[in-house]
């Protein structure tokens, strides 16, 4: 009895703990199947509409994107910095100088020109002065006391020079060319008024030329700035102008002085001298007799002298009626056109005074004439064809025909008859020297007008010089050749 009654006991438990199993089981699946049902609502509760969606990007996406973004702004700023420093960097540092720096320029001295002496001076260089301001440096009270202490000492307008002295900038010209009392008479000015900032009293030099005429048309003359603009003074530039001089200054933002910054000197270096082959004796003797000759012949187109040293070609004298005064090269010299020089148009005082300072020596054509005989007799003395003095060699009949065309003899009405070369010289005989020049021909003729220069400039140290005008060799026939063998027009 005892073994079934815990037999029993056994079976009931077994039975209890089964239910228990099943019953866990069945508990155990049912919370799983409300998590389930749980996450499912919370999924759907927590699921992004499509309309909440932007653009259709996700999250991700969208952090890509501005990682992405932020690159390129990133290296569009190290690109823009590359440009600034590499490419633009010169640039930008002479400008931040120009900005930061006040330069006032020291003009150096013009070389004197000398005549072939060496001793007397047709040009000189004196020293005068500029006078600047920096009207951030003036104190605003005493801007229109200086703007009218200005005007007085030079002579000037008022309103003009106040405009000046009242601009936001760094330096402004009042004045050029001021002679050095001028100059003293403003420094006791600013002494007296206690003014010892913003007033620029620089060393300068003006062009002087002593003998006012002479030479005019040769040595030309400069601007206000001191750049020749005319004859020798032009030409010459680059070795009379010298080298420029400044003194620099370190300035504020607003162009104003730094008191803990003093000023860097930079001299001039002074142009070189020249010494020109013109004899101004020579040359004042030219000029006076040329004047004198125009005048009692009324040449109403003015006229030229020139004088060479034949043994090697120095122009001793380049003498030009009319001529002007240097040291005021803009004012007529004739009392005629004085009168009425304040009457005339801007473009009429333009070709005046073009026309004064105009060279005509070497910027006009002249047809050479008889002279031109000596170049025809040079060819055909080195060609053998003649000689000088042979008796009877050639008879002048009073013209000669050269093809088909009839050319007389300006004696042709009592003819020369028998010559020599000689003769034919001293009687300007013409068809003696188209026959010359018939029997040297065109292509020698032209070999020996190349050789003495006829067919290119000289090179003369001059502005302007004009060309000499001839026809091509191939285009030149009998009547062409005839006519440059004694020089008549073509």
């Amino acid at each position: 009895m005892t073994n079934n009654k815990k037999l029993k006991k056994k079976i009931l438990k077994i039975k209890k703990d089964k239910n228990k199993k099943e019953d866990i089981s069945k508990l155990q699946k049912e919370t799983s199947k409300m998590q389930k049902k749980k996450f499912k609502k919370q999924y759907k509760k927590d699921k992004v509409k499509p309309e909440d969606k932007v653009s259709g990007i996700s999250r991700r996406k969208r952090m890509r994107f501005w990682i992405f973004a932020t690159y390129i702004i990133f290296g569009a700023f190290i690109v823009r910095i590359g440009w600034i420093q590499f490419v633009r960097g010169d640039e930008l540092q002479s400008m931040a100088y120009t900005q930061q720096t006040l330069d006032r320029n020291i003009n150096p001295k013009r070389g004197t020109i000398y005549d072939a002496t060496g001793k007397t001076a047709l040009a000189v260089s004196s020293t005068v002065n500029t006078i600047t301001v920096n009207p951030v440096n003036i104190s605003k009270k005493d801007k229109e006391k200086v703007a009218d202490a200005l005007s007085k000492i030079f002579e000037l307008d008022y309103e003009k020079v106040l405009k000046k002295v009242k601009k936001r900038s760094s330096i402004e010209i009042i004045v050029k060319k001021v002679d050095k009392e001028k100059a003293d008479e403003l420094r006791v000015w600013m002494q007296q008024n206690d003014i010892n900032s913003g007033i620029n009293i620089d060393e300068d030099t003006k062009r002087y030329y002593p003998y006012n005429y002479l030479a005019s048309q040769v040595i030309g003359f400069c601007g206000s700035d001191n750049q020749g603009l005319d004859g020798i003074e032009a030409i010459y530039e680059d070795e009379l102008k010298g080298e420029k001089g400044k003194i620099v200054k370190v300035t504020d933002a607003n162009g104003g002085e730094m008191e803990d910054e003093s000023e860097n000197y930079i001299p001039a270096v002074d142009g070189n001298d020249l010494v020109l082959t013109i004899d101004s004796t020579i040359q004042g003797i030219a000029e006076k007799y040329l004047k004198e000759a125009c005048i009692d012949n009324v040449c109403t187109d003015g006229g030229n002298i020139i004088i060479m040293n034949p043994k090697n070609g120095d122009v001793l004298a380049m003498a030009g009626y009319p001529n002007y005064n240097l040291n005021s090269p803009y004012e007529p010299l004739e009392d005629d056109m004085k009168q009425i020089w304040d009457s005339l148009s801007q473009n009429d005082k333009v070709k005046n005074m073009q026309a004064m300072w105009r060279n005509k020596a070497i910027a006009d054509t002249y047809e050479p004439g008889s002279t031109f005989k000596l170049v025809t007799s040079s060819a055909a003395l080195e060609e053998g064809i003649t000689t000088t003095d042979k008796a009877g060699e050639f008879c002048c009949t009073g013209s000669i025909t050269i093809a088909g065309v009839r050319m007389s003899c300006w004696r042709y009405y009592r003819p020369h008859g028998s010559q020599s070369l000689r003769d034919a010289l001293m009687n300007s005989c013409n068809p003696v020297f188209i026959g010359l020049g018939q029997k040297i021909g065109v292509s020698k003729y032209y070999d020996y007008l190349e050789k003495f220069g006829f067919l290119r400039k000289t090179g003369i140290d001059l502005p302007g010089e004009a060309r000499s005008i001839f026809l091509k060799e191939e285009k030149v026939g009998p009547v062409e050749l005839r006519n440059y063998c004694f020089w008549s027009k073509v």
